[in-house]
């Protein structure tokens, strides 16, 4: 077995001061870190004064990395994971990693922390007992309509991450198949303009008609016997 480490490390969604502080021993401790975009993470890593070589690790070179990764593990260096915000491996790089990890018999250890779409879900106000994740919307709107007729008869709720230049196009897809549903909107999670709209789609849409989106967005949609019930009025 080889004497090397890959550490899955979370970073802040949004506040420097939601980093743990096992995850800063970690990233002063191991030998170099593999990040989702480099200068994203100097940010962080220039404030906690974390001098440590960076490896770019992202969709597109996943495959080449995991092999060079591995290697490095065989020769029993340490490695952390960080992506640009929030838990490494969900929809964002990482999971492909940890299965070569795992195969190869490369001891993976998961530090817990900042997750957007847990933190979205405790503050919405919907069900959390159960839900369904959805990651990153489709591109399209006929794809994302699809989609959200495919999941109606779902009673958890559901969860979804969208860009902001789709924000308006995708609560119009909502208030297509999910008229009477309550919708939950959260942006800028932990972040100095952090913001939950809650109501139907179309109040929704009134809300942001005159103010740009803007942001990290989480899409939260209440399940069916959630959703059968009257929509609350419109809170933020």
């Amino acid at each position: 077995m080889s004497s090397g480490k890959l550490y899955i490390v979370p970073t802040p969604l949004g506040n420097l001061e939601d980093i743990t502080l096992r995850a800063l021993r970690i990233l002063k401790e191991v030998d170099v870190i593999a990040c989702e975009d480099t200068r994203h993470s100097l940010k962080l890593f220039n404030h906690f004064e974390i001098r440590k070589p960076l490896v770019s690790y992202q969709h597109f070179n996943e495959a080449r990395r995991c092999a060079e990764f591995l290697d490095h593990f065989a020769q029993g260096k340490t490695m952390a994971l960080v992506s640009d915000a929030g838990m490494p491996g969900i929809s964002d790089p990482g999971a492909r990693l940890v299965a070569a990890c795992i195969e190869a018999a490369v001891p993976v250890e998961v530090l817990p922390g900042p997750s957007a779409v847990v933190t979205a879900l405790a503050g919405a106000g919907l069900p959390t007992d159960r839900f369904y994740f959805g990651g990153f919307l489709p591109i399209k709107s006929a794809q994302r309509q699809n989609l959200f007729r495919k999941l109606a008869d779902r009673e958890e709720t559901l969860v979804f991450y969208e860009s902001p230049h789709r924000m308006e196009s995708c609560l119009e897809d909502l208030e297509a198949v999910f008229p009477e549903r309550r919708v939950v909107i959260a942006r800028e999670l932990s972040k100095i303009h952090e913001e939950y709209v809650r109501g139907t789609p179309a109040a929704i849409r009134a809300h942001f008609a005159a103010k740009a989106m803007r942001g990290e967005f989480v899409v939260l949609v209440g399940g069916i016997e959630a959703g059968a019930k009257r929509a609350v009025h419109l809170q933020s």
